[in-house]
């Protein structure tokens, strides 16, 4: 079948993946909510650059070694799961600090307002983006169970694979800005103090459920 027909099937296949829970959307709820759509900018291109980078390391073989050394496995595992936890804990000690601040009218008021994202700010998002992909070996299980169904037996492995990756981090990045939009435009109510602390706790909750969910994981 030629790669122009496998291509709707493709993009309703990357829709409902975007579209399932899991770290990448907890990273870029919690992201749009405290620091609106340009805060969530650099993380959800962080979780794209790991993803893309995840699926030329299938297409060149690499990702093979990966799943099928139980060593590499194990210590990816490990290391995307300690990983999550640490983001868990630190949003959680983001919450438990903020409980000594009284919730007055001003604050209320200058929480409203997102704050601007620095060169460094920016550049710790997209780096916590890329970790959080490239420490799951589940992504590369799946990289090597997803494209093969969608290159043709004619077309070239890993040119057709870089292709069909772009589509994919086109997709989804369209999806989660939009996504971040949203969430982003209910941001003046997120970032009050009260619902911050408790986004927080909530958000830190789940990242260390996913982070522990991942560490117990099996192939």
């Amino acid at each position: 079948m030629d790669l122009v027909a496998l291509l709707p099937a493709f993009v309703v296949a990357v829709l409902l993946i975007s579209a399932s829970p899991g770290p990448a959307m907890a990273l870029i709820f919690r992201r749009a909510a405290l620091h609106g759509l340009r805060g969530a900018v650099p993380t959800v291109l962080g979780l794209e650059a790991g993803l893309y980078l995840w699926a030329l390391a299938a297409a060149a073989g690499l990702a093979v070694l990966v799943a099928a050394s139980e060593v590499a496995f194990v210590v990816l595992r490990l290391a995307g799961a300690a990983f999550l936890l640490y983001l868990g804990i630190k949003a959680w000690r983001t919450a438990w600090r903020s409980r000594s601040r009284r919730g007055a009218a001003a604050a209320d008021t200058e929480a409203a307002i997102p704050a601007a994202v620095g060169r460094r700010g920016w550049w710790t998002a997209f780096g916590e983006g890329t970790l959080v992909m490239l420490a799951n070996p589940k992504a590369a299980v799946f990289m090597i169970a997803f494209y093969p169904q969608f290159v043709p037996a004619n077309r070239p492995l890993f040119a057709t694979t870089a292709v069909l990756a772009a589509v994919q981090v086109l997709i989804e990045t369209v999806f989660y800005l939009a996504l971040a939009a949203v969430v982003g435009r209910a941001g003046a109510w997120f970032r009050r103090p009260r619902i911050r602390r408790r986004l927080d706790a909530i958000s830190g909750g789940v990242l260390i459920a996913l982070g522990l969910r991942l560490a117990t994981t099996t192939r």
